[in-house]
Parts: C-alpha cells; structure tokens; sequence
C-alpha cells in the first residue's frame, strides 16, 4: 500500500519520495478510482509514490507539510468528482454527506478543491513542478461556465498557476511527464496535456478567442465551444490555443485511443482493491457501490449534449480484452468478502463493448459529436456479438452466481422505429432482461418532448415507448414480475413549466414506475452547459428558453412527483 504517513514512510525505510498526491477523495485502492490508477502506473514506472488524502486546508497546514517536498513533483486531483458536483445540489444547497469520504461524512475537501490544494503547495513549494489533473482539472482546462458562482472561469491552469494539467485518462501522460521531469526535458508539448506559456509558438495550432473576448461576448464563448467539441471528437484533433490575460493556454492533442493490450495493462496492476488501511473499521459508500463491480471499456459514442464523458474519455471505445476481464473476476471471486453476485458489468455506456466504425479511414475524417445522433451512423458496427460471449464467459465462472449490468445502455443500439437492428440484437435485449437484470431494467429516455430531445441529443421518445412494449411482451412470456424505470431530466435548456406538465401526462408512462427526474446541474465543458449560460440555440442559432430561477426550476421538478401523488 502507497504510504500516506512519516510512520509508514518509515516503515517501508524511505527516505525519499518521487511524487506526493493530493487528493480530495478517500484513498481506495481500486481500478475504478483514477487517484489509484495514477499512483499504481508511477509506481511500474518504478517511481516512489506517497498519497495525502483529504488533506486539511483550514489548520496550519500540516498535511502539506508532512511528507516534506518530493523529488519529482506534487500531483493535485480533486478525486472521482467535480468538488462542486460533489457539495452541492441543482438548486445549489450543501449537500449533507459525501461518499467519497469514511463514513459518508460531508465537509472533508474544500470547494473548486484542486485551485485550493494548488494554491497551498505553490505557496510553501514554489521550486517543486505541480501536475494537476482528474475530471475536475479536466473539465476546467478551458474557459468554461461555473454554474456555482454564475460566471465564466478562465482555464484553471491560470488560477492554480499548476506546471501541466493532465486531462482525460491519465495513465500515459502522468508517466511521460514524470520521466521529463526527472531528466530535466521540456514539459510544453506532451500528449494529453495542457501548459501555460507566455507566447504562442504552435504555427499549426487553432486560435480560439481569448477569455476576455468570452467575457466580452456569450457567441464567443459558444463558438469556442464548437471548436473544442468538434476536435475533442476527432481521431487526430489539433493543438488549441486559448489566449488569457498575460498568457496563453495550450491545449496539446491527446494520445490516440488506447489499444486492448495498453487497456490491460492498466487494470493487470497490483491493485489491493480495498480502502487504504487508514480507513480500517469504516465504511466508505463509495466503494460499497463499486467493490464488485467490473469496468470493460472507456469511451462513449453517444454524445449526449449534458454529459461529461467524451471530454473526458473520448468518443471512441476503448476496451479491455476478454482475457483482462475474466482475471479480474476470478480476481473478484477470491475476495473473502464476495457472495456470488457482480453489481455490474459495465462502462460509461454497458452495451458498446467491441463496437466500433466498419471503415476507420472514414471515422478518421469524422467529426461528429455523436454516432447515433441524429441519426445513427451507417458505418457504425453495432453487432453485441461480442458482448453476449463476453457475459456467458463471465457466467461460467465458479464462483459467479449472478452477474448484473448496473450501468446505463442505449437503447437505440439494438431497436429502432422499425424493429431489431440486427440478429444479434433480440438476444441481447432478452439476455440483459431476464439473466443480468435484478427486476428493474433502468433506462434514460430522459424526456418525453422531441424538441428537448433533440437538443438533448437524444433519440425520440417513441423509441422509449417501443422498448417498453417489447419489455412487457418479453417479460409476459418469461412470466416474470420485472419493471422498467425511466429516468428523466427537467429544467434542461429548452424545456419549459408546459413541457414538463406535458411529460407527467404522458399516457405513455401511465402504467410503469416513474422513480427519478433529475434537475438539470450545468457542468463544465458540455454543451448544455453552453446553452444554459449563452441562452443560444445550437440547432439554428436563435434564442433559446433556459429556466435560470430556482423556484421555478422546483416547480419543473415536482410536476413529476404531482404526477406520481395522482397515481
């Protein structure tokens, strides 16, 4: 286990270390947590690695002055969440736990926590190279919208005056940057990263507008967003180059997908896949969710205007092999505390595990945000071939009782309007029903109105219905008491008091179990968040309806749950 304390540097007989990270979560050892991943790939790297979780930023101090200064650099993550996300509510009310901290406890990282942790390092480390990174850095890498204070924020490099961000999954830029810190090699041009530098040298390099020209003017600040999108999913994008106040924020593109080999090597680490033994006698939720879980891909081809994953992953499927997968169960099946059951097999997206486009040439000029919207794209290979073998593979291991999917799917990658998309597509829908689902089959229509939907970048809302009477019909003839929950979605850009009033009467719904409508939370670097702030309409570019008011962002809200009191 990585040491997080002088006794247990002193146990290991330490009497250096490589790189000190700070990180806003819990320590779990575990490949589901990126602070994890990180410190396991320096450590193959074979660097010496010391964590400082939730450190305190309110006393004198004395976490960041603990361990002393490492020989390569200090590495600042906000941990598995935005520190925004994770304090507060849509409406903007403290939330009152945490799962991410022992025992739910809320109040253990500060707000925009990795600018606080940076701002504390470079104050009493000014001479030490500082990486920040994780979806928080990620995400604030550019100018970007922040819903908390209703104002834009310039890149968080300038704010936290870190050396590089490393942005998306880290595993290869954090190794690169740590052997040219060690051999005293440039930092400004490695994949994947961002760095600020005082002029711009990068002659092939797309321009965007400054930071104050955002503030200046909200077309700008969408304009910039399409750009950044738009190389964000494209297989070889550019460098980007934001201007910002004294400085400029480069953007350097990220390292091509990685490959099946590479993806296993990330989770072939010896991870002990428990909380760090600090932790001992408590309970931290977060891991309760995930502790028998099992990830098989990144990426996600979707692009779901509100979401974060493309950004941050990338728009292509990433997978382990199903080698890879199965030592991690065997793995799983061995831990003494495992009864049998597997709370997920899944992804950002469970059902894209080996898809991919059928002609990559084509995919190479593409720069669609989304391979299924508007319409889901004719080079797409969406066969579930794979993943049907994969999950019978799964099943016959000894040990292995019930295997669940826990993650969301898409329902427009086996049915359309006019039936099954393929022959492997029936079978995967009968499969994830009745073997892998524990009575409720949850999906995401997300909203009943196409006109949401649509700037949603979601499919219609008739396709939802069809799935619905295909779960009924299935689960009559298997004579099971099985639901099917939808999710929905208010106050998102574009949807009105009427529009949510016109979803809780849809007749549609009358017969199922409506449990959960989330209220629109803008995030960094998604589209939906552009919309919110600019009031500008992506489909035409005209003016667009955004309910801002919180009062009447709850009367959205509880049209949902008036409509379920009247049941």
């Amino acid at each position: 286990m990585f040491p997080s304390s002088v006794k247990e540097l002193s146990a290991l007989g330490w009497d250096y270390i490589d790189v000190i990270l700070f990180c806003g979560d819990a320590f779990i050892d575990h490949p589901s947590f990126g602070a994890a991943v990180i410190a396991r790939i320096l450590q193959r790297e074979g660097w010496r690695v010391a964590v400082v979780p939730q450190p305190n930023w309110r006393d004198d101090l004395r976490d960041f002055r603990k361990l002393g200064r490492p020989r390569l650099f200090f590495a600042v993550t906000s941990g598995a969440m935005d520190s925004m996300d994770n304090h507060y509510t849509a409406n903007k009310r403290l939330r009152s736990d945490d799962a991410y901290t022992p025992e739910g406890r809320a109040g253990y990282r500060p707000d925009y926590a990795v600018r606080t942790y940076s701002g504390i390092i470079k104050k009493l480390y000014p001479d030490v190279p500082l990486v920040i990174g994780g979806i928080e850095a990620s995400l604030r890498r550019f100018t970007h919208y922040d819903y908390w204070s209703d104002s834009l924020f310039p890149s968080i490099l300038t704010e936290s005056r870190a050396d590089v961000l490393i942005y998306g999954m880290g595993e290869r830029p954090v190794a690169e940057t740590a052997r040219r810190i060690s051999m005293g090699l440039p930092l400004d041009d490695i994949p994947q990263t961002a760095v600020l530098v005082s002029e711009n040298r990068a002659t092939d390099a797309i321009l965007l507008h400054s930071y104050e020209e955002c503030l200046r003017s909200k077309r700008s600040f969408a304009e910039n967003f399409d750009v950044i999108e738009r190389e964000a999913n494209r297989m070889s994008p550019s460098t980007l180059v934001e201007p910002s106040g004294e400085f400029f924020v480069k953007v350097n593109p990220p390292y091509p997908p990685a490959t099946e080999e590479e993806m296993d090597s990330f989770w072939n680490l010896p991870y002990t896949r428990m909380p760090h033994p600090r932790y001992k006698g408590k309970r931290i939720p977060a891991f309760d969710m995930i502790k028998n879980s099992i990830n098989i891909h990144r990426g996600c081809f979707g692009g779901c205007s509100f979401c974060t994953i493309a950004a941050h992953q990338g728009r292509f499927i990433q997978n382990r092999s199903e080698e890879s997968i199965l030592k991690e169960v065997e793995i799983l099946v061995m831990h003494p505390e495992f009864h049998g059951v597997i709370s997920d097999v899944g992804a950002p997206t469970a059902n894209m595990y080996g898809m991919h486009g059928r002609d990559l040439s084509k995919c190479a000029k593409c720069v669609r945000k989304s391979c299924l919207s508007p319409k889901r794209c004719p080079n797409l290979l969406h066969s579930h071939s794979r993943l049907l073998d994969l999950y019978a593979r799964i099943d016959n291991v000894k040990g292995v009782r019930h295997c669940f999917i826990g993650s969301g799917i898409r329902y427009d990658l086996f049915l359309d309007e006019n039936g099954w998309l393929d022959e492997t597509s029936y079978p995967y829908f009968r499969e994830l029903v009745v073997k892998h689902t524990s009575g409720r089959l949850k999906v995401a229509p997300e909203h009943t109105e196409n006109h949401v939907l649509q700037l949603m970048n979601k499919p219609p809302f008739a396709l939802f219905v069809r799935l619905k009477d295909e779960f009924m019909e299935l689960i009559r003839k298997e004579k099971l008491k099985y639901q099917i929950v939808p999710y929905f979605i208010s106050s998102h850009p574009g949807c009105t008091l009427k529009d949510m009033q016109n979803l809780s009467r849809n007749r549609a719904l009358e017969d199922i179990s409506l449990e959960q409508v989330q209220d629109f939370t803008p995030t960094p670097m998604t589209a939906s968040s552009v919309m919110f702030y600019t009031g500008i309409n992506p489909i035409g570019g005209g003016d667009l309806f955004v309910e801002r008011h919180q009062e009447a962002k709850k009367r959205q809200k509880s049209c949902f749950f008036l409509r379920k009191s009247k049941k």
